[in-house]
């Protein structure tokens, strides 16, 4: 495989806004995009704030896979957030995600200088948590009831990796 990550760009953005729309992707996202503009806004930001927030696109071969990104937490401690990890639902089962996690985690430790990564997963979501620990993430715990979605309390598993840890 030859997984890459790239920037979101503006053509990007329809792309982008059926994978977060997708009935099978959005009950595992966060804070996802409401509208097209909301992502065509995500966009400009990435463009703007590159060190401090980030939308990509997961390509292999330039055919558009997935969507991963991140948010500055802490510029003084090289601290970031990651998530919104997602795949097509037509490129899932192949472990492209496993390495597309890996391309984004050697980015951000290593081309943009965060000393650590925090990601965190609902507790519901088996599938993320299980790619999360296959993808060199170290489970550090659980945030309990933090996330109200659904109309009940959920907890969220919480991962990071430092940048001494990248494989």
């Amino acid at each position: 495989m030859s997984v890459t990550i790239r920037r979101a760009r503006a053509d990007d953005a329809d792309f982008l806004w059926e994978l977060m729309t997708d009935e099978e992707t959005r009950p595992f996202l966060g804070r996802a995009a409401e509208t097209r503009d909301d992502v065509l806004a995500e966009i400009a930001r990435s463009e703007r704030e590159p060190h401090a927030y980030g939308r990509f696109v997961v390509e292999e071969y330039g055919e558009r896979m997935g969507t991963v990104g991140f948010t500055l937490e802490s510029e003084r401690h090289r601290i970031a957030e990651v998530g919104r990890f997602a795949i097509h639902p037509r490129f899932r089962g192949r472990r492209i995600g496993d390495e597309a996690a890996r391309v984004f985690q050697r980015h951000m430790l290593v081309d943009l200088g965060f000393h650590r990564v925090e990601l965190q997963i609902y507790a519901f979501n088996e599938r993320a948590i299980a790619h999360a620990e296959r993808s060199g993430f170290v489970r550090e715990g659980v945030k309990r009831r933090a996330y109200f979605r659904d109309g009940r309390w959920h907890d969220a598993v919480l991962f990071s990796l430092l940048d001494d840890e990248l494989e």
